[in-house]
């Protein structure tokens, strides 16, 4: 986690930008395990210092070390934040090195290891010989720290390219090491005596260029699984039972980072649990019976994970029991592949259980959601009294993102329908019973002294008084009761973000990170006159914004981060009778979507129209 500076950048120019100034994608291609992540999130925390937008994206393989991985910094001076296509090449891996240069566009821009000597010869490209081994020769560490130190080479070489200074990159690796110098220096002493080669022996011919600006000083970098994290521990979370899994363990180990350090011990012991259990439907279970005790309980997984939860989370479901399962979202079930994003679990999560199951489902899209849902979908689990899901992806998760400095939770922590002894003594209880029309029941907590409070929590067969029952009329009229709470959840939920533009006849609705690239392309098309507005879903059940949106756009397109067009089903399932309307755009292949892609796939939905 990275705060905003704490002291002013430098001043920035006022200079008429060229089009590749403080505006282009680095992609940085080494293998798994060399230790290039300290480079990468040295220069784009240096360019976030300078006060340019950034977005940082890791694209890496599921093994422990040898195969290959790419890193992409995209610095916009426009604050787009999507992926886009690279100009600017660091080739430091001899097994893609030929790959990586032929996908170099024209008028690209490569700094590659001189010991590398790849087959690709091309004269529209600049291409910058980087003798690594010969500035490795003023350091005396050994092994695999001189292996790791290897890679300070391309950052003291872009510090000159780009024209960031020096002190700026010692910042940025200042606040990598968390201000330990014996880190620090060993790597600066590289950087500097890179970037005295690269002044020595380079000609720079290449047109990108950083130079300062003044668009990052109140921001914040952080990723999503750490904002998430931050968010619960505001939301009041007290118990946590996790396995670990690919893309989420991040997750849970910032809450081992904040909880300490912002729930102090009470009366001597400590007020909060972290329990790694012994698989994830062990982990279900514990979050569950702590959540039915009154506490504030967390689990947080991906895919296969949520697969062993589903039957406590069917349970928790029927007995109303509160709960928050954070899924960050990846690709594939088992091992799959676990280091790339998706947008699969959607449905699967939604309906997760056994019968007639339709959960809160929260979709945040950047680090501002994940904190603001971290502690609201605690509110909602307690007030609705149901498990809610946060349905991130590995993109948001585990990537560094910039964003707005996190507004504090409204009001204190809202605990929903809970009884105390004397409101059992003056209203009785009757623990499933809808006295307020809006299908939840009040609950008490174990614990409640009142003799008339401890109730059963079945999972099914129940009456409004949680007695046992099997009879048709009991069961026929708890799923009518749940009917009408899920109308309460559907007004509950976060609303959708809206835009909208003038004389659109076509809309799209998205949801979580295709957000960025998505607004990238419908400047585009705005750029050329084709307007498109835009919805993106903050949760569901899909509430009646949704209906109008659709309503008003002659068709609207389903844009979402898997195969089989999980999103467009449930809103054709919720909306049949608009369902002709929507159209979709189904796309997975394991990296984010580009604005490129997306304005490619809407041209043809936007000529129908125009026709």
């Amino acid at each position: 986690m990275t705060l905003a500076h704490t002291e002013a950048p430098p001043e920035p120019p006022s200079p008429a930008f060229d089009p590749h100034v403080n505006d282009f994608s680095l992609v940085v291609a080494t293998a798994n395990g060399t230790g290039s992540q300290t480079a990468n999130l040295t220069l784009m925390r240096s360019f976030f210092r300078m006060g340019v937008p950034v977005n940082g994206k890791n694209v890496f393989p599921s093994n422990i070390q040898g195969l290959p991985t790419w890193f992409h910094i995209r610095v916009s001076k426009d604050g787009y934040l999507g992926r886009k296509e690279s100009g600017l090449l660091v080739a430091f891996n001899p097994a893609t090195v030929d790959a990586d240069l032929r996908e170099l566009p024209p008028g690209g821009a490569a700094v590659v290891r001189d010991d590398l000597h790849p087959s690709v010869a091309r004269d529209d490209i600049t291409v910058y010989r980087l003798p690594v081994k010969r500035i490795l020769e003023v350091s005396d560490a050994k092994g695999k720290v001189r292996d790791y130190l290897g890679n300070m080479a391309y950052v003291g070489a872009l510090a000159w390219l780009l024209g960031v200074p020096l002190e700026v990159v010692e910042h940025a690796l200042s606040v990598q090491f968390g201000g330990r110098r014996k880190l620090v220096d060993p790597n600066m002493l590289i950087v500097r005596a890179a970037h005295a080669w690269a002044v020595a022996n380079l000609e720079k011919r290449d047109p990108f260029r950083v130079v300062p600006m003044d668009l990052t000083r109140d921001l914040l970098l952080m990723t999503g699984n750490e904002a998430g994290a931050l968010g619960s521990v505001f939301g009041g979370v007290s118990v946590v039972a996790w396995y670990p899994i690919t893309p989420s363990t991040s997750f849970v180990d910032a809450l081992r980072e904040f909880l300490p350090r912002l729930r102090p011990p009470h009366d001597g012991g400590r007020s909060y649990a972290i329990v790694q259990a012994e698989d994830e439907l062990a982990a279900a279970g514990m979050v569950v019976g702590a959540g039915f005790a009154g506490a504030r309980a967390l689990t947080a997984t991906s895919g296969p994970g949520i697969s062993l939860m589903a039957e406590f989370t069917g349970l928790a479901y029927y007995a109303e029991v509160p709960a928050v399962i954070w899924d960050v979202q990846r690709v594939g079930p088992s091992t799959g592949m676990p280091t790339r994003t998706s947008q699969g679990d959607l449905a699967f999560a939604y309906t997760l259980g056994h019968g007639d199951t339709a959960h809160p489902v929260l979709l945040p899209s950047s680090i501002e959601e994940c904190f603001e849902f971290g502690w609201r979908a605690f509110d909602l689990a307690d007030e609705l009294q149901t498990p809610v899901f946060v349905l991130s992806d590995l993109d948001l998760g585990m990537n560094t993102w910039m964003g707005e400095r996190f507004a504090y939770p409204e009001g204190p922590l809202r605990r929903g329908k809970v009884l105390s002894a004397e409101d059992v003594e003056a209203r009785g209880f009757a623990r499933y019973a809808d006295l307020d029309g809006d299908g939840i029941g009040w609950r008490t907590l174990p614990g409640n002294p009142h003799p008339r409070g401890a109730y059963f929590a079945r999972g099914t067969g129940h009456n409004a008084a949680a007695k046992y029952s099997e009879r048709s009329d009991d069961w026929l009229a708890n799923m009518q009761r749940l009917a009408r709470k899920r109308e309460t959840v559907r007004r509950a939920v976060p609303a959708p973000a809206v835009e909208r533009r003038p004389g659109a006849r076509a809309g799209v609705i998205a949801f979580g990170t295709t957000r960025y690239a998505l607004a990238e392309a419908r400047e585009r098309m705005a750029a050329r006159g084709q307007q498109v507005s835009s919805l993106r879903l903050r949760a569901l059940p899909p509430s009646d914004a949704v209906r109008a949106f659709i309503e008003e756009h002659d068709v609207t397109v389903v844009l979402e981060m898997n195969h089989d067009a999980q999103l467009f089903g449930i809103l054709a399932a919720a909306f049949p009778d608009l369902a002709p309307r929507l159209r979709s755009i189904a796309h997975l292949d394991g990296v984010p979507f580009t604005a490129g892609f997306i304005d490619d796939r809407l041209q043809p939905f936007l000529a129908a129209e125009e026709a």
